[in-house]
């Protein structure tokens, strides 16, 4: 575990790195940390897993929802300036799909207000934005290794900080607030006495956990390389079909090409997400949605009172949105097989007449041209 931690510390080049059983944990244990408490708010996207808001709510805050942008689908740095109330505590920015946020605006906010900034990079592990490195913006980054994430310890996460005062707080808190140490009092120099020190949690990650992720570190470029190739492939076969694209990488930036994220043209289908969705599987392609906006779930909207409508950019992804196979271990028969499946459904589907993109301008076909152009 610690060897782990050391390795991640020098690939950050931060001073602290703190090994957990989850991303989820480390966000929250972030809000206890920075001192979260009942009536409190924080700023966090819509746009985004549950994970991020509930976070806030565990800690007792009340989670405030901003909408992102239609581009980026990155939290927009102007709703955030408009939800800030004298409650505010804290933005949690979410590197969506691993496109790192605009953090310079997002930072000066944080200043002009004195608010704390809670990176969740749970998409972002090699995300860089004008020569920095996600995470080491804000007072703490939030890391997830889930199975599906870019490097794996098949569950588990890691939060970054350089203040020494956050790190010893949540290392004791994620293991059940025990004082420093207590995790050796088994080891062969004796029986160690330790004392309750915070009414903690068991949130640390196990030492098999870390044995993946020691592995799998020192992979990460090669990983992030062939999904960079995928992630090109798609966007130069789907480039002048009825769909949306992901927006290129922002100058001086690094994307962590995390999800590849398409947006259905429902003007120009006869289809519906859902029923793309579908059709993947049909075809035995995985797929999925990133996301449905937090605000339009149940729970959200009885708690909190949050309504469709109020978040006009994130509703307009959640209802287009298809996440498609990214990953570094697919081949290039894989891929193939991905592009076809989406080709096929498009051919099947689009409407007599409609508008395509043609460079940056948009022309109307009839359905005859744009089919004959798919294969």
């Amino acid at each position: 575990m610690h060897k782990f931690e050391e390795m991640f510390r020098e690939y950050k080049e931060v001073k602290h790195t703190i090994s957990l059983s989850s991303c989820t944990a480390a966000l929250h244990l972030s809000m206890i940390a920075i001192g979260i408490h009942p009536g409190d708010e924080v700023i966090v996207p819509t746009m985004t897993f549950a994970a991020t808001a509930n976070a806030v709510i565990h800690a007792g805050g009340k989670p405030i929802f901003a909408d992102c942008e239609k581009d980026t689908m990155n939290i927009d740095p102007q709703d955030i300036k408009r939800k800030i109330t004298p409650r505010t505590k804290a933005i949690i920015p979410v590197h969506f799909a691993g496109r790192i946020c605009n953090m310079d605006e997002i930072m000066d906010i944080a200043k002009k207000y004195n608010l704390k900034v809670i990176e969740d990079c749970a998409h972002s592990i090699e995300g860089e934005y004008h020569g920095r490195k996600a995470g080491t913006f804000g007072d703490l980054g939030a890391f997830s290794f889930y199975v599906t994430k870019n490097i794996v310890t098949a569950e588990g996460g890691m939060l970054i900080t350089n203040n020494e005062e956050y790190a010893e707080k949540i290392k004791l808190l994620a293991l059940h607030g025990m004082s420093k140490d207590a995790w050796n009092r088994f080891g062969d120099k004796g029986y160690k006495h330790y004392s309750i020190v915070y009414a903690g949690f068991k949130y640390n990650m196990t030492d098999i956990q870390a044995s993946l992720g020691i592995y799998q570190l020192p992979r990460i470029d090669r990983y992030w390389n062939r999904r960079q190739e995928i992630w090109h492939k798609y966007n130069e076969a789907f480039k002048d079909i009825p769909m949306l694209t992901p927006i290129s990488p922002e100058q001086h930036s690094r994307h962590a090409y995390h999800l590849y994220t398409l947006l259905l043209d429902l003007d120009r289908l006869n289809i519906n997400r859902d029923q793309f969705l579908d059709e993947m599987t049909r075809r035995n392609i995985g797929v999925g949605v990133h996301y449905v906006a937090l605000h339009l779930h149940p729970f959200y909207q009885q708690n909190f009172g949050y309504k469709r409508g109020q978040f006009p950019n994130a509703e307009w992804i959640s209802d287009r949105t298809v996440s498609l196979p990214l990953s570094a271990k697919l081949t290039d028969e894989d891929v193939t097989d991905v592009i076809d499946a989406v080709m096929e459904i498009v051919k099947n589907n689009i409407k007599r007449t409609c508008s395509i993109l043609k460079g940056k301008s948009l022309i109307t076909v009839k359905k005859s041209q744009v089919t004959s152009t798919l294969y």
